[in-house]
Parts: structure tokens; C-alpha cells; sequence
């Protein structure tokens, strides 16, 4: 097992090479919607592409996750056809989010012999979820919820 600080300095040499091997700016938070982002995750058993939609309003929340959820079967067809869709998903801290995700199993950031599989993996589904975000971005965000 690694220490706390070798873990952070293990963590951030994985997203330094990352970013020297896929060098560009991925939108993430930057999707003008407000508490609605697009997340990296990695831990010691699996990587994730993520969306998280996380308004404190539930309304708010659940109508963008509809959005998404209708737009399921373009995005299934021509983006990525393994996304999970969960409209009810509760974090760590029991806050409760909408979540859709793509995970790729059985690979860790503490074992550099995957990191190029899950680079790979992690620029495959996220350059197309940001294709599919730009291209129906106007539909999502055309939500009426007071």
C-alpha cells in the first residue's frame, strides 16, 4: 500500500501524463449549465467517464436528466453504447445527484501498465460525449422548471 502522500503525488503524476499525452482542453465544468458537468474519475479498481448533473433544485435536476434520457438511443447509437443512467444516484456525503457514466473495470491509477488503457479509454468516451454535448447542447439546456 502507498502512503497518503505517495498516493497524491502517484495521482497527479497520472494526470500530468495524461494531460503531456491527450493535450487539450476538455470541457468539464464549462458546459453553461449551471451544476451540470463533465468528470474524470479513476481509483484503484475502475475508470469512469462521467456527467453529473447536481442542481439543488430537484425539478431542475430531473428535468436535464430527461433531457439526456430522451436523447438516450442517438447516444447509444452514434456516441457510446454502454452508458449506465441513473436518475436517482447518492454520493458519499448522501447528497443525491443525476449521474450517467461509462466505466471501464479491473484497471487502477496506481498500476502505471494500465494507464495507457485507461487514457484511451478516458479520451475515446469523453471526446464523444463532449460530440454529443455540442451538437443537441440546445435541446438539454431548453428546460422549463420555475
Amino acid at each position: 500500500m502507498y502512503s497518503k502522500e505517495e498516493t497524491q503525488r502517484l495521482k497527479r503524476e497520472f494526470w500530468v501524463t495524461f494531460a503531456e499525452k491527450y493535450p487539450r482542453k476538455w470541457m468539464l465544468y464549462d458546459t453553461k449549465i449551471k451544476d451540470f458537468s463533465f468528470k474524470f474519475f479513476v481509483d484503484n479498481k475502475k475508470a469512469q467517464v462521467l456527467i453529473d448533473i447536481e442542481p439543488r433544485n430537484k425539478e431542475k435536476r430531473i428535468a436535464y436528466f430527461e433531457k439526456l434520457e430522451a436523447l438516450k438511443s442517438i447516444l447509444e447509437e452514434e456516441f457510446i453504447s454502454d452508458l449506465v443512467f441513473e436518475k436517482d444516484y447518492v454520493l458519499e456525503s448522501g447528497k443525491t445527484i443525476s449521474r450517467i457514466w461509462v466505466e471501464k473495470s479491473g484497471v487502477g491509477f496506481s498500476n502505471r501498465n494500465n494507464w495507457d488503457l485507461i487514457f484511451d479509454f478516458y479520451y475515446e468516451k469523453m471526446d464523444a460525449l463532449e460530440r454529443f454535448y455540442l451538437e443537441y447542447d440546445e435541446f438539454i439546456k431548453d428546460i422549463e422548471v420555475e
